[in-house]
Order: structure tokens, then sequence, then C-alpha cells
């Protein structure tokens, strides 16, 4: 955790992103790290968390994170923490609260309360159509022979 802290201070210091870091580990090695690099590279999933997640797949060639924890300098946000859950790592450790990030101006609930809303009624609204065509692609799906599942 104090190597994710001294990631994120020194993003914050040199001007690179926002106050975020992350680190994933496996057998007691660092095997991936993260700032987050959202302006620096014009890419609001550049989260520290997702950032780090890309870093450590790449290095163990495997979209999932098994037997690795995962350090971050807060409480995951709605995105990464799904990004998180997808990668599937053993454990998650926090320092920071998502409340004390709000004080600092990063404040995600209002994406929780989105989704507990019906799609139609979201700030950017969602509308479903071809619902019937796209079916055939998960039909393709279950009918491949050679998938990974995950």
């Amino acid at each position: 955790m104090k190597r994710a802290i001294a990631l994120a201070l020194e993003n914050v210091r040199s001007g690179n992103g926002g106050p975020f870091a992350a680190v994933i580990v496996k057998e007691d090695r660092i095997i991936a790290e993260g700032t987050n690099r959202v302006t620096l590279t014009n890419d609001p999933t550049a989260h520290a968390e997702v950032v780090a997640i890309r870093e450590a797949c790449r290095a163990l060639a495997d979209f999932q994170l098994r037997g690795c924890d995962l350090y971050t300098t807060c409480e995951p946000c709605p995105m990464c923490l799904g990004a998180i859950y997808w990668a599937r790592p053993a454990r998650i450790f926090y320092a920071a609260t998502a409340a004390d990030a709000a004080d600092a101006g990063f404040d995600d609930a209002f994406i929780y309360d989105e989704l507990k809303t019906a799609p139609a009624g979201r700030r950017i609204p969602m509308v479903q159509f071809l619902r019937d065509d796209s079916l055939a692609i998960f039909s393709a799906w279950k009918q491949q022979a050679n998938k990974t599942s995950y």
C-alpha cells in the first residue's frame, strides 16, 4: 500500500493525473502498477485500477488475476469495481474511502444511483432496439466449440 500511496502522490506532484494509484501483487512480488491517467491520455477509463489490471494481465498473459492482491489508494469507483470483479483477484486492499474522494471532488455516488434507475430514466437515456437481431450473437456464442468461458 505504501508503494501505491507513493505513486499517487508522485502522480499529483508531476501533474500527470489524479490522486489515485494501484499496485497488483502476486506471490509477494509487484507485477503491475497503475496511476490515474485520465487527463494525461484523454481516456475516461484510465483509472489507476484499470491501468494496473491491464498491465498485470499483460504480464501474466491471462485475463484473470487469480492469486493476486490489488492495493489501491482509494475505495474503487463503480467502473473500477466492475473491472476488478471481472479480473477476479484474490483480495482488494484500499486506503481512503469513497467519502474521502468525494470530499476532494471525486464523487461517484450518482453512478450508484443511476444503476438503480431504469435505463430509460437515466441521466443519459438508454434506448433498446434490435434485440431479436442481437440474440443471434449469443446463439452463435453458445454454439462455439472452442470458446473460453469467463
